[in-house]
């Protein structure tokens, strides 16, 4: 079977074998025998997030599809300062294959806050942790309070608690160096008909409110859905525009000193002082990952898409000759308009990052994971 067909980008070469165990329970015994056989293995989701190769994988694809969502219990609010809680917090857990768009749909039809800006993002609920999965000023990592994890080094499941994540902007532990899967989530929400206070100022403009105002739950879904589906970012087979991982790159994160040397109206945040740089001096290579700068006040966040505009790449955009091309509706997206390969959707997103850092000295980094391919 093709793994292009079980990805929203629609690339990537065929499996030896693909399973998809149905409970968490068979999910756990299928990756431990695989892992015990010493194949090659590849967990996949929703395959929203994820750029596979064009070559065949020679191993065995664990699909997971598990399924449950449940409400655990009503509890005292949890001191993160990060969640919003003035009513009964509640706990639910969250099997790993639970498309996570139906999880938030479940929530705000509850009356659940705390995930309602997430609306719309594709893919699987087991997914969301390990890329810190954030839209429109949330992020899930500030209503996560621990996951079930299946350690690859040692075959033990365990409960790890949010706080031993990692979690930063669009990263994780497990993203980053921690082997295994994630078997289940555990979130805490709040009971009540408000949201959130509104923080992103394009979804208070979108609602017609101000910055720290709550309304209504799904009136936050109905706006975000919309915002996404004007972006091309709402999965649709007839839109070639949501054939595409999403955005391809992550807004950077500078220090302030870099941060004022650019031109006045480009867009900036303040960030947390804790976020590393991924910014690489004009003239020097590249490294692999990130390096911080010199610790500074504070730290500002970028928009990728305000830098790849400024180089000329604009929506629509496309190498000659290549199916794959910067979306129409979205210049941080990457898709495919038929017939694409993942080394064309490569070659335009190695081209994106040649040019923003020669124009600007910001070497971007991907979002999706990379699977039997790299740029």
């Amino acid at each position: 079977m093709k793994l292009a067909d079980l990805t929203t980008l629609r690339v990537g070469g065929s499996a030896a074998r693909i399973l998809a165990p149905a409970s968490s329970g068979e999910l756990v015994a299928t990756l431990l025998d695989v892992w015990a056989s010493g194949e090659d293995w590849l967990l996949l989701g929703g395959g929203s997030n994820v750029v596979i190769g064009d070559e065949d994988f020679d191993g065995t694809v664990i699909r997971v599809v598990t399924r449950g969502v449940e409400r655990v219990s009503s509890v005292s609010p949890s001191p993160r300062p990060s969640a919003y809680h003035d009513d009964n917090a509640v706990r639910v857990r969250v099997q790993a294959g639970e498309p996570w768009d139906a999880v938030v749909a479940d929530a705000v039809a509850s009356g659940l806050a705390g995930i309602e800006a997430l609306s719309g993002i594709p893919g699987s609920s087991g997914a969301a942790p390990i890329q810190n999965i954030g839209a429109y000023g949330q992020e899930v990592g500030s209503s996560l309070v621990s996951i079930d994890f299946l350690d690859f080094e040692t075959g033990e499941l365990a409960r790890i608690p949010a706080s031993g994540l990692e979690l930063g902007y669009r990263t994780s532990a497990i993203k980053h160096g921690r082997t295994g899967a994630v078997i289940a989530i555990e979130l805490e929400l709040t009971e009540g008909a408000l949201s959130q206070p509104i923080a992103y100022a394009q979804l208070a403009g979108a609602l017609g409110v101000r910055i720290g105002d709550r309304v209504p739950l799904d009136a936050v879904r109905d706006a975000v859905l919309s915002l996404r589906a004007a972006k091309g970012m709402l999965w649709n087979e007839s839109d070639r525009d949501s054939y595409s991982a999403g955005s391809f790159f992550t807004n950077p994160i500078v220090s302030e000193n870099f941060a004022r040397k650019l031109p006045a109206d480009a867009p900036r945040w303040p960030t947390a002082p804790d976020e590393k740089d991924v910014v690489v001096p004009l003239g020097e290579v590249p490294p692999a990952e990130p390096v911080p700068l010199a610790a500074v006040d504070y730290r500002v966040k970028l928009s990728a898409a305000w830098l790849i505009e400024q180089t000329g790449i604009h929506r629509g955009f496309s190498l000659p000759g290549s199916h794959a091309g910067i979306s129409r509706k979205h210049t941080l997206a990457i898709v495919n308009r038929g017939g694409a390969t993942a080394a064309e959707v490569l070659e335009l997103a190695r081209y994106v990052q040649t040019r923003v850092f020669a124009e600007f000295g910001v070497q971007l980094q991907p979002e999706p994971v990379l699977v039997g391919a790299a740029l």
